[in-house]
């Protein structure tokens, strides 16, 4: 079919030329006389990725030429060739209801051979926008219009219990009255300005995005505050604000807490290069839409009384290798921990995590409601998550060839493992010193054990040494109560081995739960694959090989090195 599209590519329009659509999202153009032969190469992988075509809904064309356009979770894009002359471009957007309003000129940008906007903060529903080309500081020629159309994200989890808003959003996905745009960028990352309140009543100018997270922390500042990176930003200047692995996002008291803050991507290859986020003492924020690579120590962080945070739709690579035998990976991929509670991590794309996420430490005081949904565990290792003392729902969350164990459980923990897809696990779920952990694995080394409540779980391709042991193989140790309906309570009398706690069945207490409704464990692989991660899949695509990978827990080389040599594909910011 692809050979039949170049062919007719290559015999037609008066320029004899065609488009290449790469997977890092550039477009390459060639002419005919470019091209000697076409060859195909059959993959050496299982189901590469097709991409979609890459042009929905209505156009009209006017002085520019759109080559892609769609609308994605409360945004939408488009992208053309460039028109000659041009210095910049204007670009409008409205809905069914409402009238043209003129989009940041710093969601403009040029990648070559192409120029791409993104406009967020829509509502779900119909769009229309126009492009109008800047020549000689005048609009030029008529205006292009792209309509599309915004669904709208999933904010089930226990993040947004009793409707709270998270991050400077609306629930409604467009962005809350007076919040605070902040661009982030390699170039103007040490350079942007903003006033933020350092005090009931005075703003202090603040230069570099440092500078803007060091105010930020006295916690004075009550406008909604959205920081916004755009394309491939490196750790320099976005980690001096007192953590020198992280973007910090920090309260320095616990009185008066950093709210109602997101930090999010543009587009499809926004990428936090050598740096991750940490979060500290902070509610009601967000981390959406990011790629992080080689990062310092966590990927993403959320350490000491943080409330109701939502980190959704992220690419998570490798981080650099720490001095432990087992951070050859990096460290944790995304850990919580110390009080954090009522979190929501959801839709993520994990590339072969060595330590995916910690969950709880021994400090924490309550429950910590914490909730992981449509994850995709892609040939990762271990703690999918690993939790002790808290209480944390797992569901329709896709663990495709993970090399140790899915979900572990100590120290009183009480987990809900739901509705998840299993591709060659061969442990999927393990509780401390008991079931499948006590056959000599040792995974827990020794911790206090918990209690883990199954219910609907899908197994496919299950590896010779798989073992996943219920209360109705052995009542006494088992790997997890296996339930009958979602509402089953787990009876008190079934313990852990180890520490002897029992399952608190927060899941079937109506005060304490939210409303959701899980999809088909059967079809979790194919809506988790087709909807984690970033952007229409982010720029950076990786497949992985199952007869090699699913198996390994060794850093795959081919994928460190490609991680290593990415380069963005952006050239410029046509508003900066």
């Amino acid at each position: 079919m692809f050979s039949a599209f170049l062919a007719a590519a290559l015999s037609a329009g008066a320029q004899n030329s065609f488009q290449v659509y790469l997977k890092n999202g550039q477009v390459v153009n060639y002419s005919e006389s470019d091209v000697d032969s076409i060859v195909f190469v059959k993959s050496n992988v299982e189901n590469p990725i097709v991409p979609d075509d890459p042009i929905s809904g209505d156009v009209t064309e006017g002085a520019v030429k759109i080559l892609a356009s769609g609308g994605w979770l409360e945004s939408g894009f488009a992208e053309w060739a460039p028109y000659s002359g041009a210095s910049n471009y204007n670009v409008y957007c409205k809905s069914s209801s409402s009238d043209y309003q003129k989009v940041d000129a710093m969601l403009i940008r040029n990648y070559g051979s192409r120029v791409r906007v993104d406009i967020l903060g829509l509502k779900a529903g119909n769009y229309e926008m126009k492009v109008l080309p800047v020549v000689n500081g005048k609009e030029a020629g008529s205006p292009t219009l792209v309509a599309f159309s915004v669904k709208a994200h999933d904010r089930s989890g226990f993040a947004h219990m009793d409707k709270a808003t998270v991050g400077a959003y609306n629930n409604d996905g467009s962005l809350k009255n007076d919040a605070l745009v902040i661009y982030v960028t390699e170039k103007n990352k040490s350079s942007l300005t903003a006033d933020i309140y350092t005090s009931a009543t005075k703003t202090t100018a603040c230069t570099g995005i440092s500078a803007v997270m060091k105010a930020l922390q006295k916690g004075y500042e009550t406008r909604p505050v959205c920081i916004r990176l755009i394309g491939q930003i490196t750790a320099t200047g976005m980690t001096d604000s007192g953590d020198t692995n992280n973007l910090l996002l920090k309260s320095s008291s616990a009185d008066r807490m950093v709210s109602n803050v997101t930090i999010e991507g543009v587009g499809n290859d926004a990428t936090c290069y050598g740096f991750g986020v940490r979060g500290v003492r902070i509610s009601h924020c967000e981390v959406r839409n990011l790629a992080v690579m080689l990062f310092g120590d966590d990927g993403l962080a959320f350490d000491t009384n943080n409330k109701n945070c939502w980190v959704h739709h992220n690419d998570i690579f490798y981080g650099t290798a720490g001095s432990d035998a087992d951070q050859a990976k990096g460290d944790g991929s995304l850990d919580v921990k110390d009080d954090s509670q009522y979190m929501t991590f959801s839709y993520n794309h994990f590339f072969d995590s060595g330590k995916m996420s910690l969950c709880g430490m021994k400090s924490e005081t309550g429950a910590n409601y914490i909730t992981y949904h449509h994850n995709w565990f892609d040939h990762s290792d271990s703690r999918h998550p690993r939790v002790r003392t808290m209480s944390v729902h797992v569901y329709n969350n896709y663990y495709d060839g993970v090399a140790k164990y899915g979900v572990g459980a100590v120290m009183g923990a009480s987990v809900f493992v739901e509705a998840n897809y299993f591709r060659n696990v061969s442990k999927p779920m393990m509780i401390g010193g008991q079931g499948t952990d006590a056959l000599g694995e040792g995974t827990f080394s020794g911790e206090a054990g918990a209690m883990i409540k199954s219910y609907n779980n899908y197994f496919a391709d299950k590896p010779s040494k798989f073992s996943f042991i219920t209360h109705k193989d052995n009542a006494t140790s088992f790997d997890a109560y296996e339930a009958s309906s979602r509402q089953e309570q787990v009876p008190s009398s079934f313990k852990a081995v180890l520490g002897g706690s029992v399952y608190d069945n927060f899941d079937t207490n109506s005060t304490l739960m939210y409303a959701y409704t899980p999809d088909d464990p059967a079809e979790v692989a194919k809506i988790v694959s087709s909807n984690a991660g970033r952007m229409n899949g982010g720029d950076f695509k990786w497949q992985f090989d199952n007869s090699k990978d699913d198996a390994s827990y060794s850093v795959n080389a081919e994928l460190m090195a490609a991680i290593k040599a990415y380069k963005t594909s952006m050239v410029s910011i046509l508003g900066e």
